[in-house]
């Protein structure tokens, strides 16, 4: 064997051994892309399934519930085309169930109180990361802007509610220990939460219905009694402040 064909015999190898090198780093590199994108789907899918799971049913109103159905559908879509070993056709045929429940209306799950200041910064938390969902969403041409905007107004209103509501059961709790300015104090806050949502015709509703309740308790102290029958109508009113909105909207019992 002359020289020049070791030189050619030794180039072929070597040119061969970078090629299968290109190629195993190129699978590789394909590998990891794969893996990076399923975690990225995987991590969207849980993070709506918590936020759908865990944010309070009273702060949930069908348009969010089929906002979040519909992010967890898109990931498990997308988990789908990469092949994914979860059980993506499970989670697809719960939310197929689920969807039909907030569209027929039979989706009841319980309402949490907030009654400490833990549940409502937790939930603030929630509905925060409701939020940058959201923007994520509308960034990624997943939502319109029309609709982008509705729901990150709504969601901005739901955290001051989350504010007014640990305001409003101290409030409750002030005035069961005969704390009448304590309460009025509480009231106060509760008021100034839902004030911030000026452009929100509920939120004002609510606003007036705390002011006159206030108004209420200070002409309480004045002559030394407690109107708990009004006191349990704002508790009932404000209990079903999302789910029956009607009420606010159309006759307050505390308008003056």
């Amino acid at each position: 064997m002359d020289t020049t064909t070791i030189v050619l015999l030794l180039a072929a190898i070597v040119t061969v051994s970078l090629v299968i090198i290109v190629i195993s780093q190129m699978r590789e590199k394909a590998r990891i892309e794969r893996v990076r994108k399923m975690t990225a789907r995987e991590d969207e899918y849980n993070r709506a399934y918590r936020l759908f799971s865990e944010i309070p049913a009273q702060y949930l109103s069908p348009d969010l519930k089929i906002l979040l159905l519909k992010r967890m559908e898109e990931s498990c879509h997308d988990l789908a085309a990469l092949k994914s070993e979860q059980p993506v056709s499970e989670w697809l045929d719960t939310i197929k169930q689920t969807r039909k429940q907030v569209l027929e209306n039979n989706d009841n799950r319980a309402s949490v109180r907030i009654d400490s200041p833990e549940k409502a910064t937790y939930v603030k938390e929630l509905l925060q990361s409701l939020f940058k969902m959201i923007e994520a969403m509308h960034k990624a041409g997943r939502l319109d802007t029309a609709s982008a905007k509705k729901h990150l107004k709504h969601v901005l209103f739901l955290v001051h509610k989350t504010h007014a509501d640990l305001h409003v059961f101290q409030a409750r709790d002030h005035i069961r220990q005969n704390q009448i300015r304590k309460a009025i104090h509480a009231y106060h806050l509760a008021s100034t939460e839902m004030g911030k949502s000026k452009d929100n015709p509920l939120a004002m509703k609510a606003v007036k219905s705390f002011r006159t309740r206030i108004k209420e308790l200070e002409a309480s102290m004045a002559d030394g009694t407690t109107q708990t029958e009004s006191h349990s109508k704002l508790d009932r009113e404000w209990d079903n402040f999302l789910q029956d909105d009607g009420t606010w909207k159309k006759k307050a019992d505390y308008d003056d």
